[in-house]
This record gives C-alpha cells, sequence and structure tokens, in this order.
C-alpha cells in the first residue's frame, strides 16, 4: 500500500525514523539546479532528453535500499512521477512507500509558477543546491 503524505508529514518521519531513505525521482537537472532535500538519494524516474523512463529504476533502488521493509519517501517536483515510481515498487515487493503530496515545487498558481502554493520549499524545509 502506498501512503501520501504531504511535505511537513514527510519531513517529520524523516527526523523520527532513522530507516527512512528519501529517494528524489526527478531529473539529474532538476535535483542538481532547482534543488534537493539534504541526504536525498538521486535515482531519476524519467531521464531527459525526452523523459524515457529510467529502465533500471528499481533494480537502482535495490542497490541503495535492499531492505523492502525500510520506509521509502519518494519526491518529483509535484507528486506525479513519484507516485509511478512507488507503484513500480510496490509491484517488486516494497511495503512501506511513501508518495510526497505537492512534490518539490508544487502546482502551477494562477501565472503558471510553480513554488507558490504548496511543495517541499513553500513549506520552507529544508533543502540545498549542487
Amino acid at each position: 500500500m502506498i501512503e501520501n503524505l504531504d511535505p511537513k508529514q514527510s519531513w517529520s518521519l524523516l527526523q523520527q525514523n532513522p530507516a527512512a531513505v528519501l529517494i528524489d525521482v526527478r531529473t539529474f537537472i532538476e535535483h542538481s539546479f532547482i534543488g534537493h532535500p539534504p541526504n536525498a538519494v538521486h535515482i531519476a524516474w524519467k531521464e531527459f532528453p525526452g523523459m524515457q523512463l529510467n529502465s533500471g529504476f528499481v533494480d537502482q533502488v535495490q542497490k541503495r535500499v535492499p531492505d523492502k521493509n525500510a520506509p521509502i519517501l519518494l519526491l518529483c517536483r509535484s507528486g506525479v512521477r513519484s507516485l509511478d515510481a512507488a507503484k513500480a515498487l510496490e509491484a517488486n515487493g516494497y511495503q512501506h512507500l511513501i508518495n510526497i503530496l505537492q512534490g518539490f515545487e508544487g502546482a502551477l498558481d494562477a501565472d503558471k509558477h510553480r513554488g507558490n502554493i504548496d511543495g517541499w520549499r513553500f513549506h520552507d524545509l529544508p533543502w540545498q543546491q549542487s
């Protein structure tokens, strides 16, 4: 079963459970230049050019998180790719999956800008750029 938590709930879980792993499923460019939470493991679900599906995603997660009972939190830009990635992990036996609603940048506002309504950065949670 996949749980959905907002960014603040997700940060709280990461602080309370040292076994929890945060996986940033965004592209390399998003992770590096837009920013990411500290200690986020970067494993892209899709990658440029063309947003091709990373066929090695599950294997790459298994190498980083071999314990299929460990809590895994998945983060993308707005919460869509992370849910797809969580479904792939669930199909491969992972038990404690958390999709981070709103993602890192959040929903688009009326001016089609992200970060003004919700999301990890909007809630002023820790983040850094490479």
